[in-house]
């Protein structure tokens, strides 16, 4: 699995997320910093990779295009800073690989993750 990182996270997380074995790539170094969701979106389908985002729009223009992929993996927290979430990211995105890789929507949240399978 291939993760893009959205604008609203840091470019640190695909360090991060590498240590962890797994691939990402911050939308910084493939995009314009200023991308609506859409090309975002548009790209993660194209090039197979899920959306790691702090933006909760992405989960509804999911929801309104009935779109089967990109996944989406959207961030619920205040703090989003890696030291605050890599206990909670990254063994929620191991847990559900098999069902990002398929297609599907990831909420985190400190207290609780929720899961659903795309289209919506």
């Amino acid at each position: 699995m291939s993760i893009i990182i959205d604008m609203n996270l840091s470019p640190q997380w695909v360090g991060e997320f590498k240590i962890h074995a797994l691939d990402a790539v911050h939308w910084s170094s493939v995009g314009k910093h200023d991308a609506a969701d859409k090309i975002i979106i548009n790209w993660a389908r194209n090039n197979n990779h899920v959306v790691f985002t702090h933006d909760l729009d992405f989960g509804t223009a999911i929801a309104l295009t009935k779109a089967e992929k990109p996944s989406i993996i959207q961030v619920r927290t205040q703090n989003v800073t890696i030291s605050h979430l890599r206990d909670i990211v990254i063994p929620t995105i191991k847990k559900y690989a098999e069902l990002l890789e398929k297609g599907a929507l990831l909420v985190i949240n400190e207290d609780k993750n929720r899961i659903r399978i795309l289209p919506l």
